[in-house]
């Protein structure tokens, strides 16, 4: 543009497109890579952002192996009490993880409630080898069911988002998913609505706990994460008998996701929907490159409250075409979020960017169950169960964790323990002490969240 050019547009004008620039400028610290907001009872989008670009769905993939579980649970193919078996090769799978040993059995029901608390990646191959007899006929059925519900840019290569950059979704894509997950299947809402789980005596939370415990209205769904996708989360609230599913992927944290979604679903409440997101065409994008998460930093505590902070953006702050402008990250007075140690304080952060918690934290207690009948995978014995080809990205620490699988099970054991992990044993696990059933070092102790909210 030209300066005779500008001086045909008014000065306020001008002045508005400066102030718009200086404000991108300064929010551009960390960025969330694509989202979208939709009604959930017409899929009417109400905010997008690059909504059908390619991206990695992480542990949003489980939203997949639940609905596949749920649709043969409806044909009558199994049961919410038939057995799942963990096999040799759902017991490779790594972190995060229960961590059973090999020829463990628990139900349909407990693996459920499993991957979509507690995302464990072990039960989630094991589930699908329950429904489909093995990993790869249950990713065929995935991948079936995808092209039925029209996720066009969706393509799965396992049932629980490690890392693999051939599967790949979009925000529109997952958004058909949860829509679908929560009208075909309004069961699986009492799976995902809980923020833990407790298998005896342990506690593991779930990732998407503070979202449920101080959001107005929040009921689910899914969060998840690996590197090159970032902080994703798939998030439904209801307010006054309206619900709106939220699906945001490539955050800098799991704080930033939770109080991007909670800003979303405020704004979005007071918004109407345009066009359904089946309507949306096309591909906007190739997936990020290698490396997102080391790219997209981390907000600073005073950056994320200023970018977040509750009393701003519900009317305290300035706003641009009714979106609230960031609060300056040095003008924000970062004394009454910091410990006595100099630390910040993100119990008070929590409670000014998403707002105090409204419920007590109840965790729900899961057990193994007591399976009605072995899954058709149980009959084959477990060292005949080929092991996954490991990814490329994590091939060193594949090799790593053989050899040390390799070491322990060279170990003695009792008859007892031996009998406990033969595939199709007919020892009752059911009932058994917690500890009896994990492997030596595997078990789910060591994925359990960090306690700092800021590092999940």
């Amino acid at each position: 543009m030209t300066i005779r050019q500008a001086g045909r547009f008014p000065v306020a004008t001008l002045a508005i497109a400066f102030l718009l620039l200086a404000w991108s400028a300064s929010s551009s610290t960390a960025e969330i890579g694509t989202y979208v907001l939709v009604d959930a009872r017409n899929g009417a989008v109400v905010d997008e952002k690059n909504a059908t670009r390619k991206w990695y769905p992480a542990s949003l993939t489980k939203m997949m192996t639940a609905y596949v579980t749920f649709k043969a649970i409806r044909e009558g193919r199994l049961s919410l009490s038939s057995g799942v078996v963990q096999s040799k090769n759902s017991a490779a799978e790594p972190p995060s993880k229960m961590g059973f040993k090999v020829g463990t059995r628990f139900t349909v029901d407990t693996a459920l409630k499993i991957i979509m608390i507690k995302s464990a990646n072990d039960v989630s191959v094991a589930l699908g080898e329950a429904v489909a007899g093995s990993e790869g006929a249950f990713i065929d059925r995935m991948n079936a069911e995808a092209r039925r519900l029209g996720m066009t840019n969706t393509r799965f290569t396992n049932p629980h988002g490690l890392p693999d950059n051939r599967q790949v979704t979009t925000a529109r894509d997952m958004a058909i998913l949860a829509m679908a997950l929560r009208k075909d299947f309004p069961e699986s809402r009492d799976f995902y609505k809980h923020p833990g789980i407790r298998f005896g005596k342990k506690t593991l939370r779930s990732a998407n706990r503070e979202f449920l415990l101080r959001v107005p209205g929040a009921n689910g769904m899914k969060t998840g994460y690996i590197c090159n996708s970032g902080y994703n989360v798939a998030a439904s609230v209801t307010r006054n008998g309206r619900t709106l599913i939220a699906i945001i992927m490539g955050a800098s944290s799991g704080l930033e996701r939770t109080a991007f979604a909670r800003e979303l679903f405020d704004t979005g409440f007071r918004k109407r929907g345009g066009k359904s997101v089946t309507q949306m065409r096309g591909s906007s994008g190739n997936p990020p490159a290698d490396g997102y998460c080391r790219r997209n930093k981390k907000l600073s505590s005073t950056e994320y409250v200023a970018k977040y902070d509750i009393k701003q953006t519900s009317g305290g702050g300035v706003l641009f075409f009714g979106k609230a402008k960031d609060a300056d990250p040095k003008k924000v007075d970062s004394s009454g979020f910091t410990k006595a140690n100099g630390k910040p304080d993100w119990a008070k952060i929590l409670d000014r960017t998403l707002g105090p918690r409204r419920v007590a934290y109840r965790p729900l207690p899961v057990g193994l169950g007591n399976p009605t009948s072995a899954p058709s995978v149980a009959a084959v014995p477990a060292e005949d169960i080929p092991l996954p080809n490991p990814n490329p990205i994590r091939r060193a620490e594949y090799q790593i964790r053989t050899q040390l699988q390799q070491t322990a099970e060279a170990a003695p054991v009792g008859p007892a323990a031996a009998s406990a992990v033969r595939p199709g044993s007919a020892v009752d696990t059911s009932q058994a002490a917690p500890g009896s059933i994990f492997r030596k070092g595997l078990d789910f102790t060591i994925p359990v969240p960090n306690p700092s909210p800021k590092k999940q």
